[in-house]
């Protein structure tokens, strides 16, 4: 004898097939995104990511999915473009890396910048860095001048940066390292994770380092005394990779950008509440901060400006340097 399906249970099995397809089809429209960053749990760009990633999500009604993996869990600080072009990251911090030569000389720059419209600065130095990333596979995303605060630590008080009498000094690339050399020390590279270990055991007898970074990772405690000069401009830009951006519908792509550029302007006011926080603690604790004249500053920009010229102008070429330069000159103090 045959048997037959009831019409309630076959209208049952059709309804739960149908729901697996729109379940399967759901997932297989959500894009995630693997956002790679140095920073710590502790520093509060952390949570400007986290910001970040709520943005995309809201925008793209969920279609759009952001991870993000602090304390460099992902990669190392320079391989960057290495690992978002191997599909490791999808958006990464990218640090002074030969395929990008105008953006690897000019991201960390020697010039004092009047900060009171850096977010509009930032997109500008973006925009101008847009066609060589794209030849690279990236696409520039967050701007981290606001985040980005270049400064120096040693382990005595009132240094004189003019006169740096053979110190090892910890570099975060080549600009910085020249620098170090024109006022007599012996510029070292070591990545951010390493640091702490590296001004604990004597390694280096200073630090140049972004002042959130020094402050997430505890390091005040083992070089307390800064030089605050001001001497940078500063955007060591978080990229994503251009062939995951593509893969991006349109609307989605402009929800991405859209969220990048809030994020930023939300976190501006922590990040500098914050980094001011974490001074006062530290000078609380027995930290120094010492602040440079602006006769100072003026001379010890002075003294590497000229060197770093033709490294710009063979990095960007004469017409791109001019515009670099023409940006950062309307932005000066």
């Amino acid at each position: 004898m045959q048997k037959t399906t009831s019409p309630l249970l076959l209208r049952a099995t059709v309804l739960a097939c149908a729901a697996m397809a729109m379940t399967t089809a759901a997932h297989a429209q959500t894009t995630t995104l693997r956002l790679s960053t140095y920073v710590n749990e502790v520093d509060i760009r952390y949570e400007g990511f986290k910001k970040f990633a709520e943005l995309v999500s809201a925008k793209t009604s969920g279609r759009v999915k952001v991870e993000v993996f602090p304390s460099s869990t992902l990669h190392g600080w320079s391989e960057g473009v290495d690992a978002m072009l191997g599909g490791v990251s999808d958006i990464s911090w990218v640090s002074a890396d030969k395929r990008l030569p105008c953006y690897r000389v000019t991201s960390l720059y020697p010039v004092a910048i009047d900060m009171k419209k850096q977010i509009e600065l930032d997109a500008a130095y973006a925009a101008l860095i847009a066609p060589e990333a794209a030849k690279a596979g990236l696409v520039p995303l967050i701007n981290s001048n606001y985040s980005y605060d270049q400064e120096w630590w040693f382990k005595n008080a009132n240094t004189d940066l003019a006169k740096l009498d053979g110190k090892l000094v910890r570099s975060i690339g080549p600009m910085v390292s020249m620098m170090i050399e024109t006022w007599g020390g012996k510029p070292v590279f070591i990545a951010p994770k390493e640091v702490f270990q590296s001004a604990e055991r004597g390694v280096v007898d200073g630090i140049n380092m972004g002042v959130a970074t020094y402050s997430a990772w505890k390091l005040w405690g083992v070089m307390p005394h800064m030089v605050q000069s001001n001497l940078f401009y500063g955007n060591i830009q978080y990229m994503i990779s251009k062939r995951k951006f593509d893969a991006l519908s349109p609307a989605d792509q402009k929800a991405l950008q859209a969220a990048a550029a809030e994020s930023e302007v939300w976190l501006k006011p922590q990040y500098e509440r914050w980094v001011d926080e974490s001074m006062a603690d530290a000078v609380k604790q027995g930290g120094t901060v010492t602040k440079i004249s602006a006769d100072k500053r003026k001379a010890l920009l002075n003294s590497v400006v000229g060197k770093w010229t033709g490294e710009v102008d063979a990095g960007c070429g004469p017409e791109l340097a001019g515009k670099v330069r023409a940006l950062f000159s309307k932005n000066a103090l």
